[in-house]
């Protein structure tokens, strides 16, 4: 495993002002909480996964509600470990964020790979300016996502991912949690967390949100301020 890892090529790393502008953790940032609350997360699901790995999902309330900031900074503290790896995925077809993590410009990305079966898994995985952090942008063809999404080729993509690596993680970045894609999606993975944008939605609206999901399939519920 170690070997994996020390072998994965890295492009170049963001300095730490760029993680700090780009709100992402990191060993040296000043807001320890902040860095502490992830750590905290990651060791949460690491003793609820028997520290076997596994696909979460993470979705939101609302729209903009904080799940890509959740997905992405999950992901970073789980490759702040040197002994395991992360991938994100990015599956919020409403709200396409992930660029940022990447250097350079993406190709094509996971919708792509759904309706072209000349694409490999390689084709679509990126480096991003994080050590042992790859991202899989979500593509061109989204438009055909609910669809997409719930397809065997998804369900084998996710299942790849997970067996080919034991030390790897991977984060789904899902849109809102009323949203035909994260029902979908949320069937397909291990756990699924629930960002809740503090002070914007009522509770009915958490509990809507639970029922649609599947109130046993949510692992979590994260309040986002």
């Amino acid at each position: 495993m170690a070997t994996t890892i020390k072998k994965m090529e890295e492009i170049t790393s963001f300095s730490e002002e760029e993680l700090a502008n780009r709100k992402i953790v990191h060993r040296r940032m000043h807001q320890r909480e902040i860095l502490n609350t992830f750590r905290d997360f990651r060791t949460q699901l690491l003793q609820k996964s028997g520290r076997n790995n596994f696909v979460t999902l993470v979705t939101s309330v609302m729209s903009h509600g904080g799940s890509s900031f959740v997905s992405t900074n999950l992901s970073a503290a789980f490759a702040l470990d040197p002994n395991r790896t992360a991938i994100l995925v990015e599956c919020d077809i409403y709200c396409m964020s992930k660029n940022t993590l990447l250097i350079g410009t993406p190709g094509p990305g996971i919708t792509d790979y759904l309706v072209d079966e000349n694409l490999a898994i390689e084709d679509i995985i990126y480096a991003t300016g994080i050590p042992r952090l790859r991202v899989i942008p979500v593509g061109e063809m989204h438009e055909s996502g609910a669809e997409a999404f719930n397809s065997e080729r998804m369900e084998r993509f996710l299942s790849h991912l997970k067996a080919r690596h034991a030390d790897r993680y991977i984060f789904v970045d899902a849109p809102p949690a009323s949203s035909a894609e994260a029902r979908i999606l949320a069937q397909l993975c291990d756990f699924t967390l629930l960002v809740v944008p503090y002070g914007k939605v009522t509770q009915s609206d958490v509990e809507s949100a639970i029922d649609g999901l599947g109130a046993g399939r949510v692992t979590g519920v994260i309040f986002n301020n």
